[in-house]
């Protein structure tokens, strides 16, 4: 059976009225699907950079979210992380 995992750089901090939110580095988020990938004994089949739209937004569902939004209306945040498809 064909699975995939997430890594997504951590949240550091809330954003606040005048201040966006801190998140970790993308290089942060690949060593962690690194020491996942070890740990886990898992055979890996593909590794990718993944670029999505919106995907922390309130009203998404992060990044297996089928539908991200990206509206003229207001600016557009592009988010990156790290999918690891691998045999269970």
């Amino acid at each position: 059976m064909i699975e995939f995992k997430d890594f997504a750089p951590r949240q550091l901090s809330e954003g606040g009225f005048l201040s966006a939110a801190q998140y970790a580095s993308f290089e942060d988020a690949v060593n962690e699907a690194g020491s996942w990938i070890e740990s886990a004994k898992v055979t890996v089949i593909n590794i990718e950079t993944v670029v999505l739209p919106n995907m922390r937004s309130r009203r998404e569902e992060g990044s297996t979210d089928t539908s991200l939004r990206q509206s003229d209306e207001r600016s557009t945040t592009w988010n990156q992380f790290v999918r690891v498809w691998y045999q269970a």
